[in-house]
């Protein structure tokens, strides 16, 4: 998978920004290189979409449809998923957010957001959290304009994301796609997490917890875009909100 999203859009950490992109010989790409090269990989079994500036998602469909490691790409209502991996506990899903029983993955995860979005019952690192199996997606609400990623605990499915040269950021599952198109402005995904491009990153594990930057250094001694871990010892100064239809990722000061 690929996806994305101009930097008016989406706000990571600074942190995910190393220094050393713009002052090495090679220096990140644009979004539409790095989505050229991309498809390039399989043209013939890659499929892709733009929507202006805004943003870009591409799908590379599976060698082997029925495998337990899915790759799947869904849209509807204007809203678009990316999924890779499989949930255990997806037919009881379906069946709580009311969802036909052969609903696959990537629908049950537009729906998900589309409850949280509209005022959902449970906070947002509630729901990642009740997901069960190996999995990593990226949505992205056309008409909000807002971007939503999270990937699994269980170290199943592997994420990238790092900063593109116009500031964009760039979020795939192929670690060379990323080097490539993100010079040393990039890092891994921190499993159990979950990003929002208004609410930030944070832990769906330790939704109390602060988010600590650590440094990351590559084999020729250069600093990367950083690590990101839960800090156990600091915690953050505000609860979630059960749902807005603005910003269900705001936060409530105590």
């Amino acid at each position: 998978m690929l996806a994305i999203f101009h930097k008016a859009f989406a706000h990571p950490p600074d942190e995910l920004n190393s220094p050393a992109s713009h002052s090495g010989s090679r220096k990140p790409k644009l979004p539409d290189e790095t989505l050229r090269e991309f498809v390039s990989r399989q043209p013939e079994n890659t499929f892709s979409m733009t929507f202006g500036d805004a943003a870009a998602l591409a799908h590379v469909r599976p060698d082997n449809p029925f495998s337990l490691r899915q790759r799947l790409f869904c849209g509807f209502d204007d809203i678009y998923c990316l999924f890779m991996g499989s949930l255990n506990n997806l037919n009881q899903l379906n069946k709580q957010y009311g969802l036909a029983k052969g609903s696959n993955e990537a629908l049950f995860v537009i729906e998900a957001y589309r409850t949280l979005r509209d005022r959902g019952p449970y906070p947002a690192d509630q729901v990642v959290k009740d997901l069960d199996g190996s999995f990593a997606f990226v949505v992205y609400d056309s008409k909000a304009g807002t971007v939503f990623t999270a990937l699994g605990s269980d170290g199943g499915e592997k994420l990238y994301w790092g900063i593109a040269g116009d500031g964009s950021v760039v979020i795939c599952d192929d670690k060379e796609v990323i080097k490539a198109g993100c010079a040393k402005s990039y890092a891994p995904f921190p499993k159990g997490c979950m990003f929002h491009s208004e609410g930030g990153l944070m832990s769906f594990e330790h939704p109390m917890n602060k988010m600590k930057a650590m440094p990351r250094v590559d084999s020729e001694g250069v600093m990367c875009g950083a690590n990101f871990n839960v800090d156990k010892f600091t915690r953050v100064n505000s609860i979630p909100r059960r749902g807005s239809a603005s910003n269900w990722m705001e936060w409530d000061a105590h």
